[in-house]
C-alpha cells in the first residue's frame, strides 16, 4: 500500500500545481497562454513522479531528463507564441517552476515547495501593481538602490565585526552599525515606494499617514504652515499631523522587534498606550471636522542614497557610544537623559542603540524600553512645539490639549514599560 506520507507529498504537488494553474487560467484568454490549470497540475505531478522514481530506482538523473523534455515543450510553445506576436514568457517560466515545485514535494520539502508556489502566485497576480510600480520608479532611484545593494551585499561582509572604543566602552561595532543602516533604509524605502505607487495627492488624513512613513517632522512643518494660510482647516490639519505621529509610535516597535524581539515585547504596551491615545484623539477630530480637502505628500529623498546612509550610521554610532557612556558613569538616569536628548532630533538611532544595548545585556531591557519611550516623548514634544509655534491660532488651540494628552499617556507608558 502507498504510504500516507507519500500520498501527502503527491497530493501537495497536485494541489500546488493546480493553484498556480488557476492563477494562469484567470488571464489565459487575455494572454493566450499555452498552459492552463490542468497543464500546471500535470506538470507538478510529473515533477513529483520523476523525483519519486529517481529515488526509488536510484537513478537521480531521471529528474534532469524529464526537465529537459519539459524545457523542449516550453521552448516550442514559446516559439509558436512569439510567431503570433506574444513575446512574454511568464507562463513558460511558471511551468518550469511548477515542475520543481512538484519535485520538491516528492523530496519531502513540502514547506519550501509551498513557499515557492505562493511567491510565484503573488508575482503572477500582482502583474498590474508591479508594472505600475515600475512606471513610478525613476532612473535615479534604480541607480541609488543598486549602489546600496552593492555596498550592502559586497562591502558588508568585509566590514569588521569587532567592537571598538575606550576600555569599558567598546560598543562601536562597524558591522552592527551598518546593519542598522540597512534596517532603517529598508523601512524608509517602504514608505518611499508606497508614496510613489499610490500617488501624491490624497485626502488630508491619508496624506498624514503616508507622510508619517516618510517623515512625520516634514508633515508637521508643512501642515502647520498651511494652517496660517487656511486657518479654518486647522483642526483637520491637526488630524493629519497627529496621524503622522501615530505612525512613529508603531514603527518604533517594528524596528526594535527586528533587532531585539524581547525588548519589543517590553515596549509594546507603552507604545500601544500612546498609539491608542493618539488614535482616539484622531477619531474625535475626524468626527468633528470632516472635509474633502486634499494635499500632496512628498516621497522625500531616496533613503538608499549612500550619503544619507553614512550620515545615519554616524549618528547611530555616536548615540550608542553616548548612551553607553551615560549609563556607565550616571547609571540609568544618564541613559534616560541620553534618550531625551537624542529624541530631540531623531528616534530611530536611539531606539536601535537601545535594542543593541539590551541584546548585549538583557538585564538592561527595562531601562532600554523606558529610554525609548522617553525619546519618543521628547520627539513628540518637539514636533508639538513646531505645530504650536508655526501654526495659526486655531492650530495652537487644537494642539495644546493634544500635547497634554500625549504627554500624560507618555508618562504612563514610561511607567508601564519599566
Amino acid at each position: 500500500m502507498i504510504e500516507l506520507n507519500t500520498a501527502w507529498q503527491f497530493g501537495a504537488a497536485l494541489g500546488l500545481g493546480m493553484l498556480i494553474g488557476m492563477e494562469r487560467e484567470r488571464t489565459r484568454n487575455e494572454e493566450r497562454a499555452f498552459a492552463g490549470v490542468r497543464t500546471f497540475a500535470l506538470v507538478a505531478l510529473l515533477g513529483a513522479t520523476a523525483a519519486y522514481a529517481g529515488e526509488q530506482l536510484a537513478i537521480p538523473w531521471i529528474v534532469g531528463l524529464v526537465f529537459m523534455a519539459i524545457m523542449a515543450l516550453v521552448g516550442v510553445a514559446y516559439y509558436v507564441s512569439a510567431q503570433n506576436g506574444q513575446i512574454g514568457a511568464t507562463t513558460e517560466v511558471s511551468v518550469l517552476i511548477t515542475f520543481f515545485v512538484g519535485s520538491m514535494c516528492a523530496w519531502g520539502e513540502v514547506g519550501i515547495a509551498g513557499a515557492v508556489a505562493v511567491v510565484t502566485m503573488l508575482l503572477l497576480a500582482l502583474k498590474g501593481w508591479l508594472h505600475n510600480l515600475a512606471t513610478h520608479i525613476e532612473s535615479s532611484d534604480v541607480e541609488a538602490t543598486l549602489k546600496f545593494a552593492i555596498i550592502t551585499l559586497i562591502v558588508l561582509p568585509l566590514v569588521p565585526n569587532t567592537n571598538y572604543g575606550p576600555e569599558g566602552l567598546e560598543v562601536i561595532n562597524p558591522y552592527k552599525t551598518w546593519l542598522m543602516v540597512v534596517l532603517i533604509a529598508g523601512l524608509n524605502f517602504f514608505g518611499y515606494i508606497l508614496v510613489k505607487v499610490v500617488g501624491r495627492e490624497h485626502g488630508l488624513g491619508i496624506t498624514g499617514l503616508l507622510g508619517g512613513l516618510v517623515s512625520s517632522t516634514a508633515v508637521t512643518l508643512s501642515f502647520s504652515q498651511r494652517s496660517r494660510v487656511e486657518p479654518n482647516l486647522a483642526p483637520v490639519l491637526a488630524l493629519a499631523i497627529l496621524l503622522a505621529w501615530t505612525v512613529m509610535f508603531f514603527r518604533v516597535v517594528v524596528e526594535v522587534g527586528v533587532v531585539n524581539p524581547t525588548l519589543a515585547r517590553s515596549l509594546t504596551l507603552g507604545m500601544l498606550l500612546m498609539g491608542v491615545t493618539s488614535l482616539a484623539i484622531c477619531f474625535i477630530l475626524w468626527k468633528r471636522n470632516r472635509t474633502t480637502e486634499k494635499a500632496e505628500v512628498e516621497s522625500g529623498n531616496n533613503p538608499f542614497e549612500l550619503g544619507d546612509a553614512i550620515k545615519f550610521g554616524g549618528v547611530f554610532a555616536v548615540v550608542i557610544f553616548v548612551a553607553s557612556a551615560a549609563q556607565v558613569y550616571l547609571g540609568n538616569t544618564g541613559l534616560y537623559l541620553a534618550g531625551a536628548l537624542a529624541g530631540l532630533t531623531d528616534v530611530d538611532a536611539i531606539a536601535l542603540s537601545m535594542a543593541n544595548l539590551a541584546w548585549e545585556n538583557p538585564a538592561n531591557t527595562g531601562a532600554a524600553a523606558r529610554t525609548i519611550v522617553i525619546a519618543v516623548i521628547s520627539n513628540t514634544m518637539v514636533k508639538c512645539g513646531m505645530a504650536i509655534w508655526l501654526g495659526a491660532p486655531p492650530m495652537r488651540r487644537t494642539m495644546i490639549p493634544i500635547t497634554g494628552a500625549l504627554a500624560l499617556s507618555g508618562v504612563a507608558a514610561a511607567y508601564l514599560v519599566g
